[in-house]
């Protein structure tokens, strides 16, 4: 069929399940009439295309009371694509070997937090409910990404402090909208009915996830209640998570593609590779579903395989987004195909991040960075540099400083990993970018255009007036004369030579 005949044709939904063709998978009875008792915060591609994936096969292999409620936190967007669709939505996998498409149909009920804060704190608070998730990205915890401690003078972070320090009220203007205000208020009704903490889990990039939100959260919660802090400290489970799944921004070409396959049209489908991994801490007080009867690995210390994953994966992705937009390399595959940027990224991998590594039991490290290399390549997958690029000064820490501190702290080199800070300090300080046209999606964006301007094109100033913005690089890396100059002598290649020159070299 067409793409072009899209727009005719019957909406995908409960209704219309029975017309898949065969070789598409369809959601099971089991997972149709399950009832809700996961809430889930972030409702991106991410999750749709991971969590949920594995939480759809485990009720269909297991059983349970474990369809979800999604929470967008931002836009009314997919809300307003999948209830048509009874929140039934597609998952395309796609590899070189060809397509394989299934429908996932956990997804029970869709709210927007800025729209109905109230329903989400009911969905929170509610006893059914006994895990709560989130994929909200790094800048969603109001964290500072150097010294990982709550800022509250972030706005959104402060208007909730200030909204949930007041006496209660009925209107939706009197609520909060960020993760960790939503949560407060739906913990505090918990235990007001004595009912217990659920399980709650990050699965972000975040060091330590559930360490990392468990602080952050109680941190909040003492803002308004010592109380409930001293209650969470004592009772409730974070468990820590490793996701590990290639997830690019849904398309219009994706759209048809996908319409092609179902001969139904999907307003909001996800594509994805076929590689999917879970490490999850099994800490769950009111049960969970039997995610390891379908793949996830179920252990006590997610931190060596978050640690892998971080620096192996979202490292390499850093270092190709920035040199690839600076590039203009448009995806991760077209990166894979310069060999020279290739070997940069295998050479990384190799010599200055696997020294830095804890291997988690069972894992075989050599296998994952040769899939890893193979997954990047992947042609069938239109995964964005400029997707990868936003909000790094969030990412970096973890990504690349991280492994730096290492290798510093054991006098060992670190070219390559540098070369990834200088990219980011190049792309989001209009390095290579006169006309000012390039577009830095960042929380910190508008520091990164007044450091542009105070540098006035010098590349060293450029990297003081960035190694001053002390919530990404601390207050250790700018007095480190080896890390400063490492990052200065590749940033001045970038600024002389242009990316392609540097990378070859």
């Amino acid at each position: 069929m067409p793409s072009t005949a899209r727009s005719a044709l019957p909406r995908l939904s409960s209704a219309t399940l029975d017309r898949l063709p065969r070789d598409v998978d369809r959601p099971a009875a089991a997972v149709r009439r399950a009832g809700v008792g996961i809430v889930h915060l972030g409702l991106g591609a991410f999750h749709r295309a991971h969590q949920a994936v594995f939480t759809d096969a485990a009720m269909a292999t297991a059983g349970g009371n474990w369809a979800t409620v999604g929470v967008s936190m931002r836009s009314a967007a997919t809300r307003d694509a999948l209830v048509p669709q009874d929140g039934l939505y597609t998952v395309l996998e796609q590899s070189a070997a060809g397509d394989r498409a299934q429908v996932i149909g956990g997804l029970r009920e869709i709210l927007v937090a800025p729209e109905d804060p109230a329903a989400v704190i009911d969905r929170l608070a509610a006893p059914a409910t006994r895990i709560v998730s989130l994929t909200v990205t790094e800048k969603g915890y109001g964290g500072d990404p150097a010294t990982g401690r709550l800022d509250t003078a972030t706005p959104a972070i402060a208007a909730d402090l200030d909204v949930l320090a007041r006496p209660a009220k009925a209107e939706s203007t009197a609520l909060p909208r960020t993760a960790l205000g939503l949560m407060t208020a739906g913990l505090a009704r918990r235990r007001a009915a004595g009912a217990p903490a659920p399980a709650m889990m990050s699965c972000d990039n975040l060091p330590a996830n559930g360490e990392t939100f468990a602080r952050l959260l109680t941190a909040f919660a003492r803002e308004i209640d010592p109380g409930l802090a001293d209650w969470l400290a004592e009772t409730a489970a974070f468990p820590s998570t490793m996701v590990d799944r290639i997830v690019p921004a849904t398309t219009d070409a994706l759209r048809a593609r996908t319409a092609d396959i179902l001969g139904l049209e999907d307003a909001w489908p996800v594509a994805t590779e076929p590689f999917n991994q879970w490490v999850v801490e099994d800490r769950f007080p009111l049960g969970r579903p039997a995610w390891d009867a379908v793949g996830a690995r179920l252990v006590d210390d997610v931190a060596p395989w978050e640690a892998m994953k971080l620096r192996l994966l979202n490292g390499s992705h850093s270092l190709m987004a920035y040199l690839g937009q600076l590039a203009g390399l448009e995806t991760i595959a077209d990166c894979m195909a310069e060999p020279a940027l290739a070997r940069l990224v295998r050479a990384m991998m190799d010599k200055e991040v696997t020294p830095t590594l804890a291997t988690p039991p069972g894992a075989d490290v050599e296998g994952y960075k040769d899939a890893l290399i193979e997954r990047f390549a992947n042609p069938a997958l239109r995964h964005r540099t400029a997707q990868i690029a936003q909000d790094g000064s969030q990412k970096l820490p973890q990504r690349l400083l991280a492994p730096i501190r290492q290798r510093l702290a054991a006098g060992a080199r670190f070219d390559r990993l540098a070369l990834g800070v200088a990219a980011w300090i190049a792309y989001a300080g209009g390095v290579g970018d006169p006309a000012g046209s390039r577009t830095v999606d960042d929380p910190l964006a508008e520091r990164f255009a007044a450091a542009r301007a105070a540098a006035g094109g010098d590349p060293r100033a450029l990297l003081q007036e960035f190694l001053a913005i002390e919530p990404v690089f601390g207050p250790d890396l700018p007095r480190n004369g080896a890390f400063v100059e490492t990052v200065g002598g590749r940033l001045d290649r970038l600024a002389r030579d242009g990316a392609r020159s540097t990378i070859g070299a």
